[in-house]
């Protein structure tokens, strides 16, 4: 469900900025975290292709990364950006299909709904766009479009203030702020997500933060008890053997998706055993792709 490859076009288009987000050679520079060396064989479509085949995927799915802060820019940088990515992705070989990617300061429904019609399979949002019940009501215009398209709203990390990660350890920022940016989303989302999209679906990248967990403390402090949406997905992203098996616990396997996060972290199996294994990489997915029966 969760992986990030950068086609050329898009290359292109970071390396000819002067302000973040841009590409110096092979350096990521980004407003709220350090420098980041970036491997080319990350972005090497054909490589990226043979290792998805090796790892048995009949379908990966692909995003800008919304850490990138794209949806942060002027309306004008934004829109050139997300043009250059669903040139690229859209042409990138099997198994790849790619998440839409959009600005958010003056959302474009039209846009969205072209890369829709091209081919892409939903809308990669950050999680501070939709942290909040006014934000998921900023974005209402693009998640209408969705719901009426019958396609899935993926919720992302988004980037972090530079102030968050200054002098801490390169893992900051995705163990401390993106955790907390997908906590604050997954229950904005339980408090006004579901009222308002009715019948849209909506995916939690690594396991929404491990949000679900806290459910019984948010009983305890004067939460109802709820039941698990349906139709709200999280996937598994950089989390291993305990952390999906109490997501199980908390929210069944019914929505549980696998996700690798690559090239940050390599796909693994939780070990759970082949009936868990096969929900989470074939019935779970194809459900929220409107692709099972």
């Amino acid at each position: 469900m969760h992986q990030h490859v950068w086609p050329a076009a898009f290359l292109d288009a970071l390396r000819a900025r002067r302000e973040p987000p841009r590409l110096d050679g092979w350096t990521l520079l980004l407003a709220g975290e350090p420098p980041y060396a970036v491997d080319p064989d990350f972005h090497d479509p054909v490589r990226r292709a043979e290792q998805a085949t090796a790892d048995g995927a009949r379908r990966v799915l692909v995003g800008v990364s919304a850490v990138l802060g794209l949806a942060d820019l002027p309306p004008a940088e934004a829109a050139a950006l997300a043009a250059a990515w669903h040139d690229g992705a859209l042409a990138l070989p099997e198994p790849f299909r790619p998440w839409a990617t959009a600005g958010l300061v003056a959302p474009d429904p039209g846009a969205l709904r072209d890369a829709l019609e091209r081919g892409c399979v939903g809308l990669e949002v950050p999680a501070t766009a939709v942290a909040t019940p006014d934000a998921l009501e900023d974005v209402g215009g693009l998640l209408e479009v969705l719901e009426r398209a019958g396609k899935p709203l993926l919720v992302h990390p988004g980037p972090c203030r530079p102030a968050a990660t200054a002098g801490l350890p390169v893992w900051w920022a995705p163990v401390v702020p993106y955790v907390q940016q997908l906590h604050a989303a997954w229950w904005a989302w339980s408090v006004a997500g579901r009222a308002a999209h009715p019948t849209l679906k909506v995916c939690f990248a690594a396991l929404a933060g491990l949000a679900p967990l806290h459910d019984e403390r948010r009983c305890a402090r004067g939460g109802d008890l709820c039941a698990v949406d349906p139709d709200v997905f999280v996937e598994t992203s950089c989390y291993g053997t305990r952390a999906v098996d109490a997501t199980i616990r908390s929210l069944g396997v019914d929505v549980i998706c696998h996700g690798s996060d690559r090239p940050y972290a390599a796909p693994t199996d939780p070990g759970l055993g082949a009936p868990v294994t096969h929900a989470l990489r074939i019935t779970n997915p194809d459900r929220m792709l409107g692709l099972a029966a």
